[in-house]
């Protein structure tokens, strides 16, 4: 059954809200010809952002190729609209969800956030999203759910890399509920003010900033609500290098290079380097909902 939120929402306050923010239906039909309207958000980080360029062209997005050029050289065929979210489980409006009303529904920011990949590099991203805990709220979280599960769209005559095997598809993350309801996590729809390149993850997908890149997981068509620790790919694929948490913490390196230092991508060979940050410079937000955790152990 495909479900709008005027199916879940009383009409007068959806009727509101539509004219409110109608612009956003122009976006998502012909992203050229209009741009994401946000306010600002207090969680910004004052750090220069990395330029549009460095953003969309150097990328991971294993379904378009493992190198970082691939993903803009070939996410152009990818088809987004029209899109919907399947939202699941231990939820009391479970639901396909066109992704026009999903955004339309929730208040956009503007959010620069630090952005740490497990290889060592670095960006500043100014997102377009919002906090993935008002759609939660809004669905519903059944008692006793306890972790968060997404899914990547699986399409493998627009996403070329999906005919490897080197990855069993479709693409898995997960949160625990506590991350996933925490104002930092949102759900992005765009970048620099314009709709998500497709390289970045069009149409939507998750951002976690004091997590390594690999855990916001790109162009979600599935979250589900369940009660044990979802499977995540990388965790599959490589559990000794890639734990379900996966938060930034210099002092737990990769096995096969140190977490202790990230370049900053943009900045030169040369420039750049600098010390990691402990949870990327979100421990002041973050560290209460890992006291009394071995963050070694649950790495």
């Amino acid at each position: 059954m495909q479900l709008k939120w005027s199916d879940v929402t009383p009409k007068p306050l959806w009727l509101n809200r539509r004219q409110l923010i109608a612009g956003a239906a122009t976006l998502l039909a012909s992203p050229a010809l209009a741009r994401i309207e946000a306010a600002p958000s207090k969680y910004s980080s004052t750090e220069e952002p990395n330029s549009l360029e460095d953003i969309s062209t150097y990328n991971n997005f294993y379904e378009f190729g493992t190198g970082k050029e691939d993903p803009a050289a070939y996410a152009g065929k990818l088809t987004v609209d029209p899109w919907s979210v399947v939202i699941d489980g231990m939820v009391d409006k479970p639901g396909s969800y066109d992704l026009a009303d999903l955004v339309k529904d929730q208040p956009l920011e503007e959010r620069i956030y630090r952005f740490r990949c497990v290889e060592a590099w670095a960006m500043v991203v100014p997102w377009i999203g919002f906090e993935l805990a008002g759609l939660l709220n809004r669905v519903g979280v059944q008692p006793g759910a306890r972790f968060v599960a997404f899914e990547t769209l699986l399409r493998p005559e627009e996403m070329p890399g999906q005919s490897s095997p080197f990855i069993e598809w479709p693409y898995r993350e997960g949160l625990r509920l506590d991350e996933a309801m925490h104002p930092l996590t949102i759900l992005a729809t765009g970048l620099y003010g314009e709709a998500m390149p497709k390289q970045n993850g069009a149409p939507i997908r998750l951002v976690v900033p004091w997590k390594y890149g690999f855990k916001s997981i790109k162009s979600i068509v599935r979250i589900s609500l369940v009660d044990k620790m979802p499977q995540t790919t990388w965790n599959m694929l490589q559990p000794n290098e890639y734990g379900f948490y996966s938060n930034v913490n210099p002092h737990v390196d990769h096995p096969r290079w140190s977490q202790a230092s990230e370049r900053r991508i943009g900045a030169g060979l040369f420039g750049g380097r600098q010390d990691t940050l402990m949870f990327n410079g979100y421990e002041a937000e973050v560290a209460s909902m890992y006291a009394g955790q071995d963050l070694a152990k649950d790495y």
